[in-house]
């Protein structure tokens, strides 16, 4: 639905005391919604649902795909890795594409709706071929001396397009349930809003753990094409609870396309760059105070050549959108642009998370997987640890730590989204550093000593990564949806995704790279073999560890660029203050707040 198709009896029928024009929900029939029966926790709960269904679809699908394309389709096991990382980074990419339907055409319901149906059609796909041999190369053992052939024709064409279905349905979903559950709750909220967030990390986690342990072990005991099949039923469950909560949900409509308005800030400083922006910033154009509600904003002198486009032409009663914008569409534009160095810092933290559903997967098949004589732990299913400490942790987090934290620095989330992402990202340069000597020391015992050393040792730098997990993927989340105005919710919390994709695609820039610099002298290079015992993991772990090290340091710089800006002043306060008053907002003084 468009805020443009709204009948005049549901603009009306608003209060604008606590919605506006700008800020229209409506329920699934396009009418204005009731704080009595639409919204709040009750309607985030099928929300949460979906992130709980659809995340272990995907899951057992993604973490245990590199054992599929390579025992399966004999694919050698840096190209298996790199099409696992470029899998996933092609996923959380389409993201923005899901967000961008959603905030500009669709809505995020019917977003949801489309590309959940989508995904269960790629995992269908995958089952039948997985199911049928014809679709798949003759047996052969990978790790034997025969040369197995590797899946071409039309049996790498079904594969490549049933990831293609599964990476556009879960990709273009994703944004939308992050983004749709926070819709449930009034922006003033701010503690109902954080409550929200680690809700969905706890069903983010709880979807891992059931993928990497229970659906993980139907793929390994009962074979990959029910494994599959499962996420299809999986997924589907994950819809249905989606729609059974449809009379419940406050719809943000779509307001067309969310780019125009940026190009016209674009278009309108470039035309105007002569022009001198007047000292006070109050004689900068508008939004009418008729549509929009002014929130208080801070003005800034970063990207100040954006603000000409709101200068207005002397003499001019009427201007074209290309040439004259409001004070909103900057501020929208400065928020984009102030946040890409916030979102680049985190690319590194996610070519981390690459390894571990790649080359520590195959880590943990060269060791030993006995738990007991008669059963053995699918080594994706390691994956699974640092899920089930976090489903203890993220209740603690909430229950214990927020409170103890809101008292000290009064901030409603108990630390800011800031603080929350530097944790994790400092933190996450251990799991590499626990990862490569944990390696080097399996490998030499191996080859030493001819003793395979027990898969929980592999434990701690899974571990470790799913603390700074919770800390900085929640952290992000939190962030983005905060800092983004009201047209631009999806779009901004998918970047949070796409920082996913661009990691893991940078995962296989570094391996392809790292394999061609490390054989430059004749040799296989530390990731040019099959087999780990010949590879060096452990070197390739500890140039991560160093790029994490010093990736955190300069997230330190930006984050503090993004937090500080000593020419900041008060914009539009008079405007506000009454309004602030009467709304009897939460005012959140160390909450990083928009600017423009």
């Amino acid at each position: 639905m468009d805020v443009r198709d709204l009948s005049e009896e549901a603009k009306r029928g608003l209060h604008m005391s606590e919605e506006s024009l700008g800020d229209l929900s409506v329920d699934s029939r396009g009418r204005p919604c009731r704080p009595n029966k639409h919204g709040g926790t009750r309607a985030a709960v099928f929300v949460l649902g979906l992130q709980a269904f659809e995340m272990m679809a995907i899951a057992a699908v993604g973490n245990n795909l590199i054992t599929y394309v390579f025992n399966e389709m004999h694919f050698p096991l840096s190209k298996s890795a790199n099409l696992v990382t470029n899998f996933i980074g092609t996923v959380f990419l389409l993201s923005l594409l899901g967000g961008f339907l959603s905030d500009s055409y669709l809505g995020s319901f019917r977003t949801m709706l489309v590309f959940g149906i989508i995904e269960i059609f790629g995992f269908i796909l995958l089952a039948v071929q997985a199911h049928l041999p014809e679709l798949r190369p003759p047996e052969c053992d990978m790790k034997g001396t025969i040369h197995c052939l590797e899946a071409n024709g039309y049996k790498a064409v079904t594969l490549y397009a049933a990831l293609c279905l599964v990476a556009l349905g879960s990709g273009c979903l994703k944004p939308n349930i992050i983004s749709h559950g926070a819709d449930q709750f009034q922006r003033k909220d701010l503690r109902k809003l954080s409550s929200f967030f680690n809700a969905a990390y706890f069903a983010f986690s709880m979807g891992q753990l059931i993928a990497l342990t229970l659906l993980v072990w139907v793929q390994t005991h009962s074979g990959m094409d029910v494994g599959f099949g499962v996420s299809a039923a999986v997924m589907a469950a994950g819809l249905i609870s989606l729609v059974v909560g449809t009379n419940f949900y406050r719809n943000k409509p779509s307001r067309g396309s969310i780019f125009t308005p940026i190009a016209q800030v674009f278009v309108a400083a470039i035309t105007k760059r002569k022009q001198i922006c007047p000292s006070n910033t109050n004689m900068l154009h508008q939004p009418s105070m008729d549509l929009v509600r002014v929130k208080p904003l801070l003005h800034t002198n970063k990207f100040r050549f954006l603000d000409k486009a709101c200068i207005k032409t002397q003499g001019k009663v009427k201007e074209s959108p290309w040439r004259l914008c409001t004070t909103e569409q900057v501020h929208q534009v400065k928020i984009l642009l102030s946040v890409i160095p916030i979102f680049a810092c985190t690319i590194i933290f996610n070519t981390i998370l690459a390894q571990l559903q790649t080359f520590s997967v195959q880590q943990g098949s060269s060791m030993n997987t006995h738990i007991t004589k008669t059963f053995q732990i699918p080594p994706a299913s390691l994956q699974a640890i640092p899920y089930i400490i976090l489903i203890f942790f993220v209740p603690l987090y909430e229950t214990f730590f927020v409170p103890l934290a809101r008292k000290v620095t009064g901030n409603d989330s108990g630390i800011s989204p800031l603080q929350r992402i530097g944790a994790g990202l400092f933190l996450a340069t251990f799991s590499m550093v626990a990862a490569a000597l944990v390696e080097k020391k399996r490998r030499e015992t191996f080859l030493e000593q001819n003793v395979t050393l027990s898969i929980f040792w592999i434990a701690p730098q899974f571990l470790i990564f799913g603390l700074s997990e919770m800390f900085t993927a929640v952290g992000l989340v939190e962030f983005f949806y905060k800092q983004s105005s009201q047209s631009m919710q999806s779009f901004l919390t998918a970047l949070t995704y796409c920082s996913y994709s661009f990691g893991f695609y940078l995962s296989s820039v570094l391996v392809s790279a790292v394999n061609r610099v490390t054989s430059s002298n004749g040799g296989e290079g530390w990731l040019g073999d099959n087999d780990l015992n010949k590879d060096r993991l452990d070197h390739f772990y500890w140039l991560l560890a160093s790029l994490s090290f010093i990736n955190f340091f300069n997230y330190l710089f930006w984050s503090r660029w993004y937090s500080c800006d000593p020419s900041a002043t008060h914009h539009s306060a008079e405007v506000n203050s009454l309004e602030d008053l009467e709304n009897g907002e939460n005012k959140d003084s160390t909450r990083e707040k928009p600017r423009i």
